[in-house]
């Protein structure tokens, strides 16, 4: 999916995988915080992230488990309750038999309240770009590229990003760097400067 790094919704649905990538590195999430941008969910993603038990437990997951609470503790990642009608919409479309009830639930709340859907899942993001009652689709390497293009996060973050992302397991480097170097190429087209000092 092609991004536009000037471009991004500021207020997102956000399903389960798209939480932990943004909580696996702090540089990304205490750069998150500088912006407007929101981060809601659905008490089914805060099940999964949280309490859903998993074929085996790492250290890695119990730390991010630990980065979820403490910043729900300070009202982010606010959760909402979906009524039955409204998973009776999504399904309608028929997105049950290739979605989880994480994204499932993440699209209904979108789609309820108008606001764009933040996915890291491949076939949740393909549906949900075919559903015009979303108002937008977007990834976190997508939130990434927006950061650096608008200088939120300085050149030299990127590698931070990625060294804290990758130890926390994660699996998104390669789509990082590709952000990233979109975020330069439309820096140069606009004629704005590329570097950056670190706050």
């Amino acid at each position: 999916m092609a991004i536009n790094p000037a471009e991004f919704y500021e207020h997102n649905i956000i399903d389960t995988c798209s939480i932990m990538n943004i909580l696996s590195s702090d540089t990304l999430y205490r750069a998150t915080k500088l912006t407007k941008a929101c981060f809601y969910c659905t008490e089914f993603v805060v099940y999964e992230c949280l309490y859903k038990p998993r074929k085996e437990s790492v250290e890695n997951d119990l730390e991010l488990q630990k980065r979820l609470v403490s910043a729900r503790n300070i009202g982010d990642f606010k959760s909402f309750q979906l009524d039955y009608e409204d998973l009776q919409v999504v399904d309608a479309l028929g997105l049950r038999k290739k979605l989880g009830l994480g994204e499932l639930s993440s699209l209904a709340l979108a789609i309820k309240t108008r606001q764009a859907f933040l996915t890291d899942d491949q076939p949740a993001r393909k549906f949900a770009l075919t559903i015009p009652e979303v108002v937008a689709v977007q990834t976190v390497p997508h939130l990434i590229s927006w950061l650096f293009f608008t200088r939120v996060l300085s050149d030299g973050e990127k590698d931070e990003i990625l060294k804290e992302h990758e130890e926390m397991g994660g699996i998104l480097s390669k789509y990082i760097v590709i952000a990233y170097n979109e975020a330069l190429r439309c820096l140069l087209m606009v004629g704005r400067p590329l570097m950056k000092s670190g706050r």
